[in-house]
């Protein structure tokens, strides 16, 4: 993995943070995770625009970034008691192999 992979990674994972505090936040009436969640996201961004500095193409970069904060997310809400059901897991699976394989074919 090269570091503009890292980028997209550590961006994602944010994105995946600020997703969560943003729930967190109660539709922003609770100011801590209101102050936490924009806080984040600009951090995320900034990481998606190192990488795409880096040379990243902008589609599958996206693509990627997008899904590990979605595939993150899903984490979250699992272990917070709010999993999706059985098709959820099937469309988390088919969106796994999606991030996998644009980081693959745009090698």
């Amino acid at each position: 993995m090269n570091i503009a992979w890292l980028y997209i990674l550590i961006g994602g994972v944010f994105e995946m943070c600020w997703a969560t505090t943003m729930s967190l936040s109660e539709v922003f009436t609770d100011p801590f995770w209101t102050v936490v969640t924009l806080l984040l996201m600009p951090i995320s961004v900034i990481f998606l625009h190192f990488a795409f500095k880096k040379g990243i193409p902008t589609g599958p970069g996206y693509a990627v970034w997008v899904g590990i904060g979605a595939i993150g997310a899903v984490i979250v809400s699992i272990i917070m008691g709010e999993g999706p059901n059985m098709i959820g897991f099937l469309f988390l699976g088919i969106l796994l192999v999606g991030v996998i394989g644009m980081n693959l074919v745009s090698e």
